[in-house]
């Protein structure tokens, strides 16, 4: 069965959806199924895999609030080899539209994506930058979190309101959410800032840090406005290297969560 994880910080700019987009394209380009779900209204994620608005009919918003099937809505891309389950901007409606359900409005994305789980390795979700429902149902649908925390002063700032929105969705509606790994992004390490934001996150999440961090690339800055994940703009690029690295740090510590399940 696959693992569904979201990539979320209610922060913007700190490159949830660069991650979301490369990690994903990583992870196909290294032979694993792939499931990329675009809960952003802005629909980046969908516009960054080169997904056109032209190219699909139905969108996630039909999913959950149409009670569409996940397959219905899906369009398999060839480049990158990965399934995009795209947004649109009627995405924005859903978060006010789920507050007049009484019930279940927070299991909404998770129903859907229970059918299609064993068809893939990884569903990675990008989340938008807020704290209300549409992340809500994320957390809730996802089996563990991917936190991006960019390497500027503020980095540390709004993570303690994310972590108890985390700690309510496992108390709430989902007790099994795991923190996958913290990822620095846009680090650069000519500044003492970096270096020392680095040093921060680290003694905080100590070992879920991941050891590979995100440079400040402008390759991965141009990639999205040519419909191209980092991996067909410039593999050989500084971004390229990093979440390519960054999509096998997360194979092998799944791999060894695995194993250890397998043990115990």
């Amino acid at each position: 069965m696959g693992k569904i994880i979201a990539i979320a910080n209610q922060k913007g700019g700190v490159g949830k959806t660069t991650t979301s987009i490369n990690l994903s394209a990583g992870l196909a380009y290294l032979g694993k199924k792939i499931l990329l779900v675009d809960f952003d209204p802005q629909g980046n994620a969908t516009q960054g895999v080169g997904a056109t608005r032209q190219s699909f009919v139905k969108s996630i918003y039909d999913v959950i609030m149409n009670d569409v099937e996940v397959k219905a809505a899906v369009k398999t891309m060839k480049i990158p080899p990965l399934d995009i389950l795209p947004a649109t901007i009627d995405l924005a409606g859903a978060d006010l539209e789920m507050v007049e359900y009484k019930y279940g409005r927070e299991k909404l994305l998770k129903n859907k994506l229970v059918a299609v789980k064993e068809d893939y390795d990884y569903i990675i979700i990008d989340c938008p930058p807020s704290l209300g429902l549409l992340n809500t149902n994320a957390l809730t649908a996802a089996d563990s979190v991917i936190i991006p925390v960019q390497c500027e002063y503020y980095a540390l700032e709004g993570l303690t309101q994310l972590l108890s929105t985390i700690r309510l969705v496992q108390r709430l509606f989902n007790n099994k959410l795991m923190i996958e790994g913290v990822l620095l992004t846009m680090f650069d390490a000519r500044t003492k800032l970096s270096v020392e934001v680095q040093q921060e996150v680290r003694r905080y999440f100590k070992e879920r840090v991941y050891k590979t961090y995100i440079p400040r690339n402008v390759k991965l800055s141009e990639a999205p406005s040519r419909g191209a994940t980092i991996f067909e703009y410039d593999v050989k690029s500084e971004g390229a290297k990093a979440y390519a690295s960054l999509a096998k740090e997360v194979i092998s510590y799944n791999a060894k969560e695995a194993k250890a399940n397998e043990k115990g």
